[in-house]
């Protein structure tokens, strides 16, 4: 069932990959809520599509939409559920329509895979827990922070991701990187961006998730805990990441050429 947050005329989507948490029920309400609060605003309208669940936007429904979000997942990106399939099919229908897309972590990952990238296990392991990554001189050909302030070389992000991005699409630039993962952040003309952090967690919410992957034997136990410790320790820069998908969501990221 699709659910709304009504605040005005323009319209966004948010295609959710992943079934709500216990935790995030509780506290947030549903992921819906985080992603809304971290990259909505006021005078906006904000649909829920669980692409987990097979619920999709009508094909005829999609012009309705200023731009779309689709979020993480602990489904692989490379996956070939039904779903998946089916996602891909409509992210490359959105790029065809000049759409923007938001891919965060799994769709970010997913948003590669449509379009013609590779993505696979990395070969390093998981990442957990804030992360530095560092902006590439692409980043800053792209005239995203007209306005705002100046956004540093280096921001930490959280990150909770064990599959990443191999090889973008023909045409896409790399943003950022870090020394864990080659492609951080990547975009594909002036309607796609691919994030592989979480700019919306909240370290609640990773804490929480390290709490859930334990207890199922995803990862060792001294490395969560480690993580845990790690957490309580560091900070990520959520406000710049919020002002890169906003700014770019609303319509002021375009690329602007640079001459020598």
């Amino acid at each position: 069932m699709k659910e709304m947050k009504v605040h005005g005329e323009k319209r966004y989507a948010l295609l959710l990959a992943a079934t709500d948490s216990e935790y995030v029920k509780k506290v947030y309400d549903g992921y819906f809520n985080v992603f809304v609060d971290a990259f909505g605003d006021d005078g906006e309208k904000w649909d829920l599509f669980r692409v987990v669940e097979g619920e999709f936007p009508e094909i005829d429904e999609l012009h309705n939409y200023e731009g779309f979000v689709v979020s993480g997942s602990p489904h692989d990106a490379y996956g070939d559920e039904y779903w998946i399939l089916e996602l891909c099919f409509l992210l490359q229908t959105l790029f065809a329509m000049q759409k923007k897309v938001l891919g965060i972590c799994f769709g970010h990952q997913v948003l590669c895979r449509a379009l013609g990238g590779k993505v696979a296990r990395s070969h390093s392991g998981w990442d957990i827990g804030v992360r530095t990554v560092s902006l590439t001189e692409d980043f800053y050909s792209y005239g995203l922070f007209n306005g705002l302030d100046e956004i540093p070389p280096t921001l930490s992000i959280i990150e909770c991701h064990q599959d990443e991005v191999w090889e973008v699409p023909e045409g896409a630039q790399l943003l950022a990187f870090s020394d864990k993962t080659g492609v951080e952040m990547f975009t594909l003309g002036d309607n796609i961006l691919g994030i592989q952090g979480h700019p919306e967690y909240t370290k609640d919410i990773l804490d929480n998730l390290i709490d859930r992957l334990l207890s199922n034997n995803s990862i060792e136990r001294c490395f969560g805990e480690e993580k845990k410790l790690q957490l309580m320790e560091s900070e990520p820069d959520r406000k710049y990441w919020e002002r890169i998908c906003k700014s770019f969501l609303k319509g002021s990221w375009s690329q602007i050429p640079t001459y020598f």
